[in-house]
């Protein structure tokens, strides 16, 4: 078993490779590593001590003085250097670096330096390196006005803002879980590669994402409707414009009853996408779930009964508790990387309406089993 430690585990591609990483609890084991690591050179020792591979995320993109992402950046390469050496280290090294390399800017001159000093440090010391050149990545929880353009633009959208394009160029996309597999094939490989450019896995101009964004708020936000998804980019850019939206106040969504002398009719979903639609029915006390999905989409809708839905984002400690009354029949839709379970409080049958956008699949079920 591969012990595994990240520097910037707390950030933005930090906690995704930490979370998935973590799915693979057979195969690796996660070293814990704090901020303060870096200023204290015994818990650095200790924790470099540890790790078998060393993931270094840690990095500053943005501030206001570009000499002061340099230096940070630059630094904290020369501290992990510095503790491989007085541990002897001899851990699989995988830096983040940029394509932000190539371009005449102090950020991407402090990562490509940043990498060329463990480069050196692997050749002195004959350890394995992998230098991962990275396009812009998203995802959901990113930070808005900090790590991408779709993390800025889902949150002002989500937020009834208005965004700004500055310049309408295209980008080069990976979705931050396919960058935690790219990370993940590049550990099980464990063999040196100074300079791996990752490849993108979608282009698309500001603009173009720009108005898939709206067009999730207007179908999704406020209509309840499931946008149609062409591809697995719109889906991981639906995936991530959710995250961000308010989730605590948004749900539960009441549905609209149609009512008349033969009884009342309720839409329960309408969809752009197909997907697997089931009924249950839960006895008092029980509950069902405890578990969350990486890109699946999925609705809860009460339609009978009294329910708690149960939501924790992973990695995290806060609940959201959802009450739903079959008298007022309500949805709530489940966020990738939240666990989440459906309790039946009340004292009948529970009858539950369940949508998810893609059928069963066992041998790729996207199901992770975790109390909330």
């Amino acid at each position: 078993m591969k012990k595994i430690g990240i520097t910037g585990q707390q950030g933005f591609i930090g906690t995704h490779l930490y979370n998935t990483i973590g799915l693979f609890s057979e195969e690796f084991e996660r070293i814990e590593f704090e901020r303060n690591y870096f200023e204290n050179s015994e818990k650095l020792d200790a924790f470099v001590s540890q790790c078998d591979v060393i993931v270094h995320l840690a990095a500053m993109n943005r501030h206001n003085n570009p000499e002061v992402i340099y230096s940070t950046n630059i630094n904290l390469v020369k501290k992990l250097i510095a503790s491989l050496e007085r541990t002897n280290s001899k851990a699989h090294i995988l830096i983040a670096s940029s394509t932000q390399e190539e371009k005449d800017n102090l950020y991407g001159k402090s990562k490509k330096e940043g990498r060329e000093l463990l480069i050196q440090w692997a050749s002195k010391t004959g350890a394995i390196f992998s230098g991962l050149i990275i396009p812009n990545v998203f995802g959901p929880f990113g930070k808005p006005y900090y790590n991408s353009v779709v993390a800025t633009f889902s949150h002002q959208i989500a937020n009834n803002e208005e965004p700004k394009i500055n310049v309408d160029g295209e980008m080069k996309l990976i979705y931050v879980g396919e960058l935690a597999t790219e990370i993940i094939n590049k550990i099980r490989k464990n063999k040196s590669e100074f300079q791996y450019v990752v490849p993108h896995t979608s282009k698309a101009k500001v603009s173009e994402v720009l108005h898939l964004l709206k067009k999730y708020k207007a179908e999704y936000q406020d209509k309840g409707e499931i946008p149609i998804i062409n591809n697995t980019f719109e889906l991981n850019l639906f995936n991530t414009f959710r995250c961000y939206m308010d989730i605590a106040n948004y749900f539960p969504v009441k549905f609209t009853q149609h009512t008349d002398s033969r009884g009342s009719f309720v839409e329960i979903i309408r969809l752009g996408i197909g997907g697997q639609v089931s009924f249950s029915t839960t006895v008092p006390e029980i509950t069902r779930g405890n578990h969350f999905h990486t890109r699946k989409v999925e609705r809860f809708a009460v339609i009978k009964g009294k329910a708690l839905i149960q939501l924790r984002r992973i990695g995290t400690d806060e609940v959201l508790d959802f009450y739903l009354d079959g008298e007022e029949p309500a949805y709530v839709d489940m966020p990738i990387w939240y666990t989440h379970n459906i309790k039946n409080i009340g004292d009948e049958i529970l009858y539950t309406n369940f949508w998810i956008n893609e059928a069963y699949n066992p041998n790729d079920a996207d199901t992770y089993f975790e109390e909330v």
